[in-house]
């Protein structure tokens, strides 16, 4: 097995901030969201291996990003540990407002959305990476599906569909459609890079891809709240979301009940971090070299044994 690498960062960062706690229902296992994309994957995976050496049962329970809220509210799923507030759905502040969560604060990742392009793509359409050249080379985009207009792939539809959004907004000439999923998405990346053929994608980092490709992000308007609330900030007055992502804060949550029922579990995993510097590197490992997930997990929490250990005896002992 590869060595894990790392910066040690990650699992280390808050770990003299915790509490010392009981362990709790250690009868009961804890059950973690696994949403669709490898980032959340590892991030996910190294917690519940933590969480399983502090003596604690883990199940991985698959679960819609946009739908698993209201679970995680009635105590059906315990966790979700990487939360992207930049494409949460109203259902999440719902749920936060009666009381179903509790936000654990931030992961520790440092991320950006938008619409991105690999850079041959720069020869095929001018003026980027400015937005508005786009309305001037969407038919180099166009497909038997879209044309007259462009298409921009968007994210998976359990994700949203910020791209169909920002479109509209900038009254793009562009079709948005549904990526199936995080691996329909590097395919196209994939095949675009090798035929060196146009292509616009709604894409984020931290991912492997973004340096393996030479992903560039196109410079959207800035955003900011008021473009999401007010159609006279940006570019078109008609509309709200003419602009870019807001910058992206990612955190963790659990179920209201999770700090009552499992003590230590909450403060190990209020303690957690997960940096960009460790994660991108091991969806790489995962995504290129064939590894599962449950491996890379396994070797970086072998390699940083000490910091994880400080980590649970902060919080138990």
């Amino acid at each position: 097995m590869k060595s894990v690498l790392l910066s040690g960062l990650s699992v280390l960062a808050l770990a003299g901030t915790a509490a010392a706690a009981d362990l709790g229902d250690t009868d009961t296992p804890i059950r973690l969201a696994i949403n669709e994309w490898t980032g959340q994957h590892l991030t996910t995976h190294v917690a519940g291996q933590i969480l399983e050496q502090a003596g604690y049962t883990v199940e991985y329970v698959t679960a819609g990003y946009y739908n698993m809220y209201p679970a995680i509210g009635e105590g059906e799923i315990h966790a979700a540990l990487e939360v992207w507030d930049s494409n949460v759905p109203d259902l999440y502040y719902d749920v936060l407002d009666d009381g179903g969560v509790v936000e654990l604060g931030d992961l520790g990742l440092t991320a950006r959305e938008g619409f991105a392009y690999p850079a041959h793509v720069e020869e095929i359409c001018p003026g980027l990476p400015a937005w508005e050249a786009l309305n001037d080379c969407a038919m180099q985009f166009a497909t038997a599906e879209t044309i007259p207009q462009g298409r921009l792939i968007d994210y998976p539809a359990d994700w949203g569909t910020p791209g169909a959004e920002r479109a509209a907004g900038l009254e793009l000439p562009f079709r948005a459609v549904p990526a199936g999923s995080e691996g329909a998405l590097i395919a196209e990346l994939r095949a675009s890079t090798e035929r060196g053929t146009p292509l616009l994608m709604v894409f984020w980092q931290p991912h492997w891809a973004v340096s393996a490709y030479d992903l560039r992000f196109v410079d959207l308007p800035p955003g900011t709240p008021e473009c999401y609330e007010d159609a006279s900030v940006g570019p078109n007055p008609n509309a709200t979301s003419d602009c870019d992502f807001l910058p992206t804060r990612v955190f963790k949550i659990t179920w209201s009940g999770f700090a009552d029922q499992w003590p230590a579990a909450a403060e190990i995993l209020t303690a957690y971090q997960m940096m960009t510097e460790d994660q991108q590197p091991m969806m790489g490992m995962v995504d290129n070299d064939g590894m599962s997930v449950e491996e890379v997990a396994a070797a970086y929490v072998a390699d940083h044994a000490d910091a994880v250990a400080a980590m649970i005896a902060a919080a138990t002992e």
